[in-house]
């Protein structure tokens, strides 16, 4: 979908506010990824298995997970810079934490608490940046959109940077960085308007996946979402790079892939979606990564090959993050923030499981096998989507407005 241009107003020409929170989502951004490079010299430094590892991904998610039904609930009681400033706050002290540790276990016990923050944080992000943005909602939408993709595409670079000097690297920088954005937050951000709060059910998102096309989307995402992190999670061993190089090489492949969502999530779904039914699409592009991961589980064996499928499903990845939570938004007449956390809450379940699964899928067969697992999951939530066709009517509708598009991208493409 064509952005729309705000007259004679630059995306640059924002409040200090408004660069303060982009700041910020960058940096929870990089943090999906982060840890990708380093979990090889996690694994043998804290002599941990690969399951135990993958773990650092599942504890991460699922807290993310679980929370989404509960952010809007949260910040329409307490406030929008609250929720910001205790998200912050949460993964300061939790990456700070995970930084000083000394074995494994505690690490993704303390990943699972940056899960709180990151949760509360981003849920209330977009919102803060649109109400405070000069220009128009489009100038709003196109920084926020800026931060994601940039945030999806450091964090592993930054990772593996930090990670040849210790795997505490990126833990340390994390919370770093998170401090400064928590205090440009408490200086720049103002105070709010009490009665503008909407308060929100706390049963709401749960009462919200009884609706049909809503339950369709969020079980295709939870399947969907367990390709999408067993190529994240699982690729990092499957590589089997050597251990000098590891993080940075991992760092620099994990750049490309993250640079590869971000394009195709900004620039190319909007223009599929602006010639073809989102349906369509979906129809289309969930069989693609399917043969993509089919593909990386065919060539595992091969370094280069597997680094070219990881860049293109990079690429599908994008396209899918964007429809299907612009399905989400179209598909009922709920409130967006009801359907956004409903949605975003079943698909980080999927995100959580798949990590330890592709361990165990290797220790049991081969490290091939978590592809083909994977590729065999994408085509369930294909099937899930033609089969629900007449009950997704309603998301090949007319163009979105800015805002709602907004929305459907901040919380749906977290993972």
């Amino acid at each position: 979908m064509a952005h729309e241009k705000s007259a004679g107003t630059s995306i640059l020409k924002q409040p200090k506010e408004v660069w303060a929170v982009a700041f910020a989502c960058v940096v929870a951004f990089m943090g999906i990824g982060l840890v990708d490079p380093i979990l090889p010299a996690i694994a043998s430094e804290l002599h941990a298995t690969a399951s135990q590892t993958e773990l650092l991904f599942t504890s991460y998610l699922l807290i993310t997970g679980v929370m989404m039904f509960f952010t809007s609930f949260i910040s329409s009681r307490i406030g929008a810079k609250k929720t910001l400033m205790i998200g912050l706050a949460l993964i300061v002290a939790f990456a700070l934490a995970a930084a000083l540790s000394g074995n494994v276990e505690a690490v993704i016990g303390f990943r699972a608490g940056w899960g709180l923050g990151n949760a509360l944080f981003i849920s209330t992000a977009l919102a803060t940046i649109v109400g405070a943005a000069s220009g128009g909602t489009s100038s709003a939408i196109v920084l926020y959109e800026a931060a994601l993709g940039l945030g999806i595409a450091i964090g592993p670079l930054l990772g593996g940077l930090l990670g040849t000097v210790s795997w505490k690297g990126p833990f340390f920088g994390t919370s770093v960085l998170m401090a400064i954005a928590f205090v440009a937050i408490v200086i720049l951000l103002g105070k709010e308007d009490r009665s503008a709060r909407v308060k929100t059910r706390l049963s709401a998102p749960f009462r919200a996946l009884a609706n049909p096309a809503l339950a369709i989307l969020a079980a295709a995402a939870l399947f969907y979402n367990i390709g999408f992190f067993t190529l994240l999670a699982w690729t990092p061993f499957a590589l089997n790079l050597p251990a000098d190089s590891a993080a940075i090489q991992l760092g620099l492949i994990f750049f490309g892939w993250g640079l590869s969502v971000a394009i195709t999530s900004v620039w190319i779904a909007p223009v599929l979606t602006a010639r073809l039914r989102r349906t369509t699409v979906l129809s289309i592009v969930l069989p693609l990564l399917t043969l993509d991961l089919v593909g990386a589980g065919i060539f595992a064996a091969n370094r280069l090959a597997l680094v070219i499928f990881v860049i293109v499903g990079g690429l599908l990845l994008g396209v899918l993050n964007t429809v299907l939570t612009e399905s989400v938004m179209e598909a009922t007449d709920l409130p967006r923030s009801v359907a956004s956390s409903a949605y975003s809450g079943v698909r980080f379940l999927g995100g959580a499981a798949a990590p330890p699964l592709a361990a165990q899928l290797a220790l049991m067969f081969s490290p091939a096998t978590p592809y083909f697992v994977a590729g065999g999951s994408v085509l369930i939530a294909a099937i899930l989507v033609t089969a629900g066709a007449k009950a997704l009517k309603r998301v090949n509708t007319g163009a979105e407005e800015l805002l709602v598009e907004a929305e459907s991208i901040g919380v749906g493409e977290l993972a």
